[in-house]
């Protein structure tokens, strides 16, 4: 069986000897090294660790966002590296609701792996069931034939979201905080408010109290309200980086609402252009 959105602890902990490649995805903006650390601390046995900032996403130029996509060809030799082949059933987690984890889970579609799923409940849900930790790093693989396709219609440029803006295209979803969108603060990027015809959906409101996402039905219900009638296959997500918006996305597939896109730039890339509009409030 492959899995393509979501896996509960009970399910992966049966399957850490079967050749599955696991990946700790565990990272805090505010703290860089916050992630690594937290991995040597404890991880589930197996697991490697990948970083945000250097194996998730490529240097910033003056141009780009805060986290542009990472070059294809790179990550895919990692990937490899780590004993990703064509068939290998991938599965990422983290301690932030998914945040971090979903972002590997689009990286791998946009490549043209689906066999990969985000842990649901992650760390703290691995930690909660009493499952198996490792202290050490895991010993060598033999490298995979992972090779990447990517397929570069699952994002979108700022140019592209701009031309959508223009003409009504479709719906564009913010995955940020309601007060980040509503230009009331703004902790980390340099202009606050956002891409005018947005509408906000918050990525945390896909997360029940558990701390597991909410159910197939309740997502659906979340997504189908903030499209308002639009086609899910006409539907843009983005946040502040092209980070928590992968949460969006994965909720959508969830839900069973197909062939959303990234904005891959986001609201970091939107703003560095300054004839791009803004707005703010709700």
């Amino acid at each position: 069986m492959r899995y393509t959105t979501l896996i509960d602890a009970k399910t992966l902990a049966r399957q850490l000897n079967s050749g599955w490649c696991v990946f700790d995805c565990r990272f805090a903006l505010s703290d860089p090294s916050a992630g690594e650390r937290a991995y040597a601390a404890g991880h589930i046995p197996g697991a490697r660790y990948l970083h945000l900032d250097r194996d998730l996403a490529s240097p910033v130029t003056p141009a780009s966002g805060r986290h542009p996509l990472p070059d294809a060809e790179i990550l895919a030799a990692k990937l490899a590296g780590a004993g990703v082949g064509a068939d290998t059933q991938v599965v990422a987690y983290d301690d932030a609701a998914g945040a971090f984890a979903a972002r590997l889970w689009w990286l791998l579609r946009w490549l043209g792996h689906p066999q990969v799923a985000v842990l649901d409940g992650g760390w703290a849900e691995w930690l909660r069931e009493g499952r198996p930790v490792s202290y050490e790093p895991p010993p060598e693989s033999a490298r995979g034939n992972f090779r990447a396709r990517p397929d570069d219609r699952k994002w979108l440029s700022s140019g592209s979201v701009l031309r959508r803006v223009h003409a009504g295209i479709g719906r564009l979803l913010d995955a940020r905080a309601a007060e980040r969108f509503r230009g009331e603060q703004e902790p980390i990027d340099a202009v606050a408010g956002h891409v005018p015809s947005a509408v906000n959906l918050p990525y945390l409101g896909n997360i029940s109290g558990n701390g597991r996402f909410q159910s197939a039905e309740t997502l659906r219900t979340r997504f189908l309200a903030a499209l308002a009638g639009a086609a899910s296959g006409e539907t843009v997500c983005m946040c502040g980086s092209g980070v928590t918006a992968c949460h969006n996305l994965l909720a959508m597939e969830v839900a069973g609402l197909s062939g959303g896109r990234l904005y891959a730039g986001s609201w970091s890339e939107w703003i560095r252009d300054p004839s791009r509009p803004v707005a703010r409030g709700p």
